[in-house]
């Protein structure tokens, strides 16, 4: 979706998170999982940010600037913010240790997202602009590095001072020329009316604060973070696009009320193709929850929904919704916090399915009658217009309203 949006942008901005989410993407170029490069990278006309919120793990981006030139796509057109952390070698030691250390796996991609935020909380943390001095780089990785083994003594058994160098280093020539200070950048942008889009991260339900705690990442996705995590205003903030997949996915651990367990569930793994674009692991599959995204909607200030993968559920003959959920006896309108999250029970609703194959509709009178009262109920239970409606993994196969 954030590929077809890009098509009218300017800019391109992520605001948060790292590589431990990717974002399929399927264009004339081929098929491409982005883990730190916006997707508007696609677009010869847009520039792309790393904003100060992104924790930047520099091999890894390396990696995938190569990937996308290896496949003709211009990378020059990326710039990163002075300012935004990096996630060092250690930091999936540490988040190895720790997830070995739990006797409640959180599930964290093992990507060192979560290590490197508590560095940047806790004043150890280094930024993507200290790679310009190359011997105060050292200093400063090095320094932090031993005090990381101080305070987790066995940490040396995943790797030595060289495991932790040798990879910086290496990157770091490739990655200078993208560093800048990105705040003149975005101001002379809305100075100059451009149009900036903002790509979040992950979902309500693995925000810090408001999703499913512990069960979360490690930074805020909601459409609030864009002001501190691109360095924004929130007054510039014009147009909030939610995308929602037509039924609900996870990966990693924690409550999912709406999970299927079933044939249903398989199904619309297999049809969906639903597994991690980072860790390829199987995602939980179930009925789409609405007060998960009625609580999206809400906190993020939907003006607008894009409804992805509608025809996944093609050939189904009923198609069940959570319109509720059901407490000790009471009827919930909202997610409660994950340690009541995890007794509730869906209410459901169950609606006619429709076989017939939609990928080829390019209106929405083209789909089933089905299929659009399936929409309608959507838009009635959120309260937020569905403006565009995927029916398959293409630019041109997204339907858009109005």
């Amino acid at each position: 979706m954030v590929d077809y949006l890009a098509e009218e942008a300017d800019i391109v901005v992520r605001y948060q998170g790292g590589g431990n989410a990717g974002h399929t993407i399927v264009n004339s170029f081929g098929k491409f999982a982005l883990h730190l490069v916006p997707s508007g990278i696609f677009h010869p006309h847009t520039l792309c940010v790393l904003g100060a919120g992104v924790v930047v793990n520099p091999p890894k981006l390396v990696e995938e600037l190569t990937a996308l030139a290896e496949a003709g796509i211009d990378t020059r057109r990326l710039v990163i913010s002075d300012r935004a952390h990096m996630v060092l070698p250690y930091h999936i030691w540490q988040d190895m240790w720790e997830e070995e250390a739990r006797s409640r796996k959180v599930g964290t991609t093992l990507q060192g997202i979560g290590p490197a935020y508590q560095d940047k909380v806790g004043r150890f943390g280094i930024q993507m602009g200290e790679m310009r001095h190359l011997d105060r780089l050292k200093e400063r990785v090095r320094s932090a590095f031993e005090a990381k083994c101080r305070r987790l003594p066995d940490l040396e058994r995943y790797g030595t001072w060289e495991d932790v160098w040798e990879p910086i280093a290496a990157a770091r020539d490739a990655l200078l020329p993208y560093i800048t200070d990105t705040t003149p950048l975005l101001y002379e942008a809305a100075q100059t009316n451009k149009h900036v889009l903002f790509e979040g991260q992950l979902g309500i339900m693995r925000d810090l604060d408001w999703g499913v705690y512990p069960f979360v990442t490690s930074s805020n996705p909601i459409a609030g973070a864009v002001c501190s995590g691109a360095g924004v205003p929130p007054t510039k903030i014009e147009r909030i696009t939610g995308i929602t997949k037509a039924y609900t996915t996870a990966v990693g651990e924690g409550p999912f009320p709406t999970e299927l367990h079933d044939e249903f569930g398989a199904f619309l793994r297999h049809r969906g193709h639903e597994y991690g674009a980072t860790t390829g692991r199987p995602r939980g599959c179930g009925w789409l929850d609405l007060p998960a995204l009625r609580y999206g909607a809400w906190i993020n200030g939907y003006t607008e929904l894009a409804l992805m993968k509608l025809d996944v559920l093609s050939g189904l003959d009923e198609i069940r919704v959570a319109v509720a959920y059901e407490l000790d006896g009471q009827r919930l309108e909202w997610p409660p916090a994950a340690y009541d999250m995890e007794r509730v029970k869906p209410i459901y609703e169950s609606l006619p399915g429709w076989q017939e194959n939609i990928s080829e509709c390019r209106a929405f009178e083209d789909l089933p009658e089905a299929a659009q009262r399936y929409v309608t109920l959507i838009e009635q239970q959120v309260g937020v217009p569905i403006q565009y409606v995927s029916v398959g993994p293409s630019r041109e196969q997204t339907i858009v309203r109005g």
